[in-house]
């Protein structure tokens, strides 16, 4: 797709740009452009929650109490480059680096928010099997139509913040590339111990997709509105439609106090999206078609306040794809929840890696089989095998959504995060 030549490049916009590219120079130009606040050094890491994924308290709330997810994100999908079980020389270089980024910046929105996670490959080392305790699977396709790469990188980083500096600086920090990070000394590195395979980047928040359409998979007209979080047009990150972060805690075992974590790539086509498909359809196939015929859904949904209001839409999602020819995204999700909750959270971001519009989807779980459930439920072949819906085709956002990456991750609590054993003692 060719841009518009003429179209002024906005702050937004430049900064997702240098956050995209990486290295020493995109973080120069990011630092020239970004506003970026004084900030303050971090916590005594001593002192930090036992949770690695423990965000909640530290992100911005919006009036309607939904918590404002980082602007700025980065993957990094790491290889252990030692042969064999890691040494404890390495599991120590780990944790000192790992230390040093805790102390450099507050644990906020506006600071850095990171986790560390682990796969089954990596695993796969051990004498040793996983704890019982853990569901940590192997990757696979989760639908008769999809064919994603099953992703086996050792582990995975996640960097978040409010400011894109601050992610291209730690991660700059965390490879020997900076050797001060916010006036803390870098002592230490990974890059002894673990080589970046590959690196997925992103951008979530009012204003963000809108400045960054210029991609495949989205119409040359520009169609994402200004005030959506998200290039579908909608926001997501309604707070009764996430599981708490009590709920996605592993309970028990050596690994009481981690969670599980998903990360998946999704390819956008949203060409007949926007281009062809009515609103009525998009809040039809979206939310659901209750929330499409009463007019329930302003705009990118805002105004619903802190959930999706499907109230009883889950429990007439047959009937509704029979009487509607359609059915809904969040109705059928919503099929998955236990006692009324969801039983995942959710940590998506948008992304224009290889110019193209995609998501990365990240959520966490007690246990893989969890975001399996509520794949399988998200996929609604029970609904089209008795409806008058397709497999993908009007059977929720299916159609306009390609996999096209797989992975499954071990998020441990903060004391284990360091090259973990498979069973630690």
């Amino acid at each position: 797709m060719e841009g518009n030549p003429n179209r002024a490049v906005s702050r937004r916009e430049f900064v997702k740009a240098a956050v995209a590219i990486g290295g020493a120079s995109a973080l120069s130009a990011c630092l020239d452009h970004e506003q970026t606040p004084n900030l303050p050094n971090g916590p005594d890491p001593a002192t930090l929650p036992k949770r690695q994924h423990s965000w909640n308290s530290s992100l911005a709330t919006d009036k309607y109490g939904n918590h404002v997810p980082p602007k700025h994100r980065v993957l990094l999908h790491l290889k252990y480059t030692n042969d064999g079980q890691p040494t404890a020389n390495d599991r120590t270089l780990v944790e000192r680096t790992l230390r040093t980024l805790d102390r450099a910046y507050p644990r906020s929105h506006e600071g850095l928010l990171f986790t560390v996670s682990y796969s089954p490959a990596y695993f796969d080392r051990f004498d040793d099997s996983l704890p019982e305790s853990v569901d940590l699977p192997n990757p696979k396709a989760l639908a008769s139509f999809e064919d994603p790469k099953l992703d086996r990188p050792d582990a995975v980083i996640h960097l978040a913040s409010d400011y894109g500096s601050v992610v291209l600086a730690a991660e700059e920090a965390l490879f020997g590339e900076k050797d001060v990070l916010n006036g803390v000394e870098m002592q230490t590195t990974l890059s002894s111990v673990f080589e970046t395979v590959d690196r997925r980047t992103g951008f979530v928040g009012k204003g963000l997709p809108a400045s960054n359409q210029d991609v495949n998979g989205i119409p040359d007209s520009e169609p994402v509105p200004e005030d959506s979080p998200l290039y579908m047009g909608f926001k997501s990150s309604f707070t009764k439609n996430q599981a708490s972060e009590d709920r996605v805690t592993i309970q028990n075992g050596p690994f009481a106090g981690g969670s599980t974590q998903h990360i998946s790539t999704i390819r956008l086509h949203l060409q007949q999206w926007y281009e062809q498909d009515s609103r009525y359809h998009r809040v039809a196939t979206m939310f659901c078609p209750v929330h499409a015929e009463k007019e329930l859904v302003e705009g990118t949904g805002e105004n619903l306040g802190n959930s999706s209001k499907l109230s009883d839409c889950p429990a007439h999602t047959k009937e509704h794809a029979r009487e509607y020819g359609v059915v809904g995204h969040s109705q059928k999700s919503a099929r998955a929840r236990e006692n009324d909750s969801p039983i995942i959270l959710r940590r998506d971001f948008d992304s224009t890696d290889d110019e193209t519009a995609k998501l990365h989807f990240v959520s966490l779980q007690r246990a893989i089989g969890d975001f399996v459930k509520t794949r399988e439920a998200m996929n609604g072949s029970d609904v089209s095998s008795q409806a008058a819906v397709g497999q993908r085709t009007n059977n929720g956002i299916l159609q306009y959504m390609n996999v096209t990456h797989r992975g499954n991750y071990l998020l441990p609590p903060r004391g284990r995060r360091a090259l973990p054993t498979a069973t630690p003692e």
